[in-house]
């Protein structure tokens, strides 16, 4: 009797773990891992998040970029982590792209990570230096057909949105463009107000502040919906580009094996932290349009998307080793 006691005890024991393992977290600091370099979109999103979340989780969130190879590298390492829910990677849509750009990747975006929320959608816009003789898309349209060399436009790596949405404004306006990838929105919008590169795709934020001093022009958006920050810029659909519907989400995944209470907890917080009035003014503020929606919304968003750019991806060629 004693022994099956025993027996049973270790096994309630075992059994009460997982449990109380979720109700001691976080029991230390959380770490937010940005694949791109400091400064861009996603970089300002998660130091926003963060600084919110952790008044709410009542540990400190640390924000850790480790950038390269189209958010790639960022992705891996946390793939890779331990299942605890103390490191996540603040994701986006360049990563259901990536699924079908390179041809080996050492993780699978879907099988490899648990989706907690989505936290917000910043449309891409269409920009150009201010030194730049066009006004509108017809007119650098109608500059890129009578130039010799093709234009460039820069992105913020191979396999990215800002990258796949330049293949698709080439092949819809039937001019040649030359790809120039960078590693962050720093120092593309340095290259491009410099007159390095012609134009770009990238989303709304790193650019706003430029577009608003005059050293940059918003010719469009690359969204079905104007953006709130630039109401007076059409979208790429009212310029021509008819059924154009391409921008950029942001979001917070867990390693796959995360326990299932944790990844609740994390997303029911976040969600919170996304629809309160402060954060939904911070990131109307930067272009951006707060989402917060649940773990299984953003895996079907995920499933989706990866289906929907692998078409645009098989259509434009684009592949990296």
């Amino acid at each position: 009797m004693k022994f099956t006691a025993t027996v049973l005890a270790t096994l309630a024991f075992a059994a009460a773990a997982p449990a109380a393992l979720a109700q001691a977290w976080p029991a230390k600091p959380v770490t937010l891992v940005v694949p791109f370099p400091p400064g861009g979109t996603t970089d300002v999103l998660a130091r926003a998040l963060g600084e919110r979340l952790q008044q709410a989780l009542g540990q400190t969130v640390i924000i850790e970029s480790k950038p390269g190879a189209g958010a790639t590298l960022g992705a891996d390492h946390v793939a890779k982590s331990r299942p605890d829910g103390y490191t996540l990677l603040v994701g986006a849509v360049h990563h259901t792209i990536a699924t079908s750009v390179y041809k080996k990747l050492p993780y699978d975006f879907q099988k490899d990570f648990a989706p907690i929320s989505t936290v917000a959608l910043v449309p891409n816009v269409l920009t150009i230096s201010a030194t730049t003789h066009a006004t509108d898309v017809k007119s650098l349209v109608a500059l890129a057909k009578a130039a010799p060399n093709p234009f460039t436009y820069g992105s913020n790596g191979n396999g990215t949105a800002q990258h796949l949405i330049g293949t698709q404004f080439a092949e819809m306006n039937g001019i040649p463009l030359l790809h120039i990838p960078y590693k962050g929105s720093g120092p593309l919008t340095t290259d491009l107000i410099g007159g390095q590169v012609q134009m770009s795709f990238d989303t709304v934020t790193p650019v706003l502040p430029h577009i608003k001093a005059g050293k940059l022009k918003a010719l469009a958006v690359t969204t079905a919906k104007r953006s709130s920050a630039l109401p007076d810029v059409p979208t790429l659909d009212e310029a021509g580009m008819k059924g154009f519907d391409l921008g950029t989400w942001f979001g917070v995944l867990a390693p796959a094996a995360t326990p299932k209470d944790v990844v609740a907890r994390l997303s029911a917080e976040m969600v919170k932290v996304i629809h309160s009035p402060e954060f939904r003014q911070r990131m109307l503020e930067i272009g951006a349009e707060p989402i917060g929606n649940t773990p299984d919304e953003m895996a079907r968003q995920i499933k989706d998307d990866t289906e929907k750019y692998a078409r645009l991806v098989k259509n434009a060629k684009v592949s990296i080793e």
